[in-house]
C-alpha cells in the first residue's frame, strides 16, 4: 500500500476516484477547497483510516510530509456552470494548481496523472478524435477558460516531464455520468433527469443533433487507476464511443423515468461542440482499458441515486 493524494478528491468523478483507491488498499489524501466540490461526495470514507482530507486550495503552494507513491491531479471546475462562474479560478489551478501538485510529485519521486479532458479537441474537425488530433478550440471564447486551462495543464506536463524526470501521465476524460453528478451542474444528463423526475419540460440545447459519448464513471476511474499503475506519458483517451444525439439522450432518458415531460429546445451555449467521440484504440493497447458497464445499465443507476435528491 502506498498513499496517494487526489487533488479535486470532494469533486464528482474523484470521489469515485477515491473509493476505488480505498478499496484496491491505498491511503487517499485528498485535498480540496470545496469549491465546487462536496463533503458529501466524500463523508462516507471519513470513517476509515486511510483516508485523510485537508481543506485547502492546490493554487497556493503547498508541501506533503508523508512519503507518496501518486499525486492524481483532478482539481478543478469541470461543468460550464462551475467554469463560467468561476473562470479565474478555473484557470488558476489549471495553471499554478498543475504546477503545485508537479512541484509535489516532482519532490517525492511519485507518478503523476492529470486529469485533462475531450474539451482539449474543442470543436472537432476530425471524428472521431485521437490522442494525435490537435483540436479546434475558440481562445477567446467563454469556455477557453476551461478548454485552456486545461490544454496549458497538459503542456506544463510535459515540461516537467521532458526538464525535471517526472513520471508523468495524461488521461484526456470524456463525457461521464452516475451517483453524485448535482442536479444543478448544468450537464445534459442531470439536468434532463433532474427534470424528466420533477415533470418538467426537458430543454434540449439547440436542435438536439450535436452528439456525446458517454462513459459510466466506474469505467472512467477504472481507466484512470490503470493510467497511475502504467508508466505511460500520454495524453490517452477515457471514454465510451457509445455516441449519441442530444435529442436521443433526452428521449432515452424519458423513457427510462416513466416522465411524460416535454421536449423543449432553448439556445446552444456558444462555441458547444457538435461532435464527440473517443477513438480509444491506445487505451485498449497500453492500459488493457475499455468501458464495461452498458449505458443503459448506467443510467438507470443513475436515475434511481437521483431520485433520492431530486
Amino acid at each position: 500500500m502506498h498513499t496517494v493524494l487526489v487533488t479535486g478528491g470532494a469533486g464528482f468523478v474523484p470521489s469515485h476516484l477515491c473509493d476505488l483507491l480505498v478499496r484496491n488498499g491505498h491511503r487517499v489524501l485528498i485535498m480540496d477547497n470545496f469549491l465546487t466540490g462536496r463533503r458529501e461526495n466524500i463523508q462516507h470514507l471519513l470513517d476509515g483510516a486511510n483516508v485523510e482530507v485537508r481543506e485547502l486550495d492546490v493554487s497556493e503552494p503547498f508541501t506533503v510530509s508523508e512519503p507518496l507513491g501518486a499525486v492524481l491531479h483532478l482539481a478543478s471546475p469541470a461543468s460550464p456552470i462551475d467554469y463560467l462562474k468561476y473562470p479565474l479560478e478555473t484557470m488558476k489551478v489549471g495553471s499554478a494548481g498543475t504546477w503545485n501538485a508537479l512541484e509535489v510529485a516532482r519532490q517525492h519521486g511519485a507518478r503523476f496523472v492529470m486529469a485533462s479532458t475531450s474539451e482539449s479537441y474543442g470543436d472537432p474537425l476530425v471524428h472521431p478524435q485521437a490522442e494525435g488530433y490537435w483540436g479546434n478550440v475558440n481562445p477567446v471564447g467563454p469556455r477557453s477558460v476551461y478548454d485552456e486551462a486545461k490544454r496549458f495543464s497538459e503542456a506544463l506536463t510535459m515540461a516537467f516531464r521532458r526538464t525535471h524526470g517526472v513520471n508523468t501521465g495524461i488521461v484526456r476524460i470524456f463525457n461521464t455520468f452516475g451517483p453524485r453528478m448535482r442536479t444543478d451542474d448544468g450537464r445534459a444528463i442531470p439536468a434532463f433527469i433532474s427534470q424528466a423526475l420533477r415533470g418538467e419540460p426537458i430543454t434540449v440545447a439547440g436542435d438536439g443533433s450535436q452528439t456525446r459519448s458517454l462513459c459510466f464513471v466506474q469505467d472512467l476511474v477504472d481507466g484512470i487507476y490503470a493510467c497511475m499503475q502504467s508508466d505511460h506519458e500520454g495524453p490517452i483517451n477515457l471514454g465510451n464511443p457509445h455516441e449519441l444525439t442530444m435529442l436521443e439522450l433526452a428521449a432515452w432518458i424519458r423513457e427510462l423515468t416513466g416522465s411524460s415531460s416535454e421536449i423543449t429546445f432553448i439556445d446552444a451555449p456558444i462555441d458547444d461542440p457538435k461532435l464527440r467521440r473517443p477513438d480509444i484504440t491506445l487505451a485498449g493497447d497500453v492500459l488493457a482499458w475499455k468501458p464495461q458497464v452498458p449505458i443503459e445499465r448506467g443510467l438507470r443507476e443513475t436515475i434511481e441515486w437521483f431520485r433520492t435528491v431530486v
